[in-house]
């Protein structure tokens, strides 16, 4: 299984009567444009004027698509279920990208943008994605993505889970001072 063959199991939640763009072509992009530094919603809009030919050709697809635009965009990742993007990369991952031995990894965690909830209440929600990341020279590439919201569980509570899926590789593993206590070394 190739990347955009994991990418469309992601199951489409919206109704097809009002589907212009298929889901598959829309994560493909949004993930193709981040890791070429188009961050944000009109930024993703612009990659598609910007790489039109490249994607039809990489894609397949018809030579006359018209591709999504930033309210589009913004619209399904606002509504997408992390937690399954997550699932589906970490099955890909596990079968496509090797794990070296004593590789060099880094966990850490990071909020998506503009995912808080509840900012003038006491206790502020959002959503953050916590992930293994291979910082070697020779690989280059994420391996896990765990989901997690804070108001849910923690951070370090997903940070455990990874490491535990990691267990058995004999590779290093560094993280924030936050993940460095004595019950985690156990």
């Amino acid at each position: 299984m190739n990347l955009i063959e994991a990418i469309q199991g992601v199951p489409d939640y919206r109704h097809a009567r009002g589907i212009r763009h298929r889901l598959w072509i829309i994560l493909t992009i949004v993930l193709l444009g981040s890791c070429t530094g188009y961050w944000g919603y009109k930024p993703l809009a612009e990659f598609t004027k910007n790489h039109r030919l490249s994607l039809i050709k990489l894609l397949d697809l018809s030579p006359d698509i018209q591709f999504p635009s930033a309210s589009t965009f913004r619209n399904i990742m606002m509504s997408i279920d992390f937690q399954i993007l997550a699932e589906l990369f970490n099955v890909w991952a596990e079968k496509s990208l090797p794990i070296n031995f004593k590789e060099l990894f880094a966990i850490d965690g990071k909020c998506i943008k503009s995912t808080v909830t509840g900012g003038n209440q006491s206790y502020q929600n959002f959503v953050s994605i916590v992930s293994v990341s291979v910082y070697s020279h020779q690989q280059g590439w994420v391996i896990r993505h765990q989901a997690m919201e804070n108001n849910k569980n923690s951070e370090i509570s997903v940070v455990e889970e990874l490491i535990k899926k990691l267990y058995g590789h004999h590779i290093v593993i560094t993280a924030d001072a936050l993940h460095c206590q004595k019950k985690l070394l156990s």
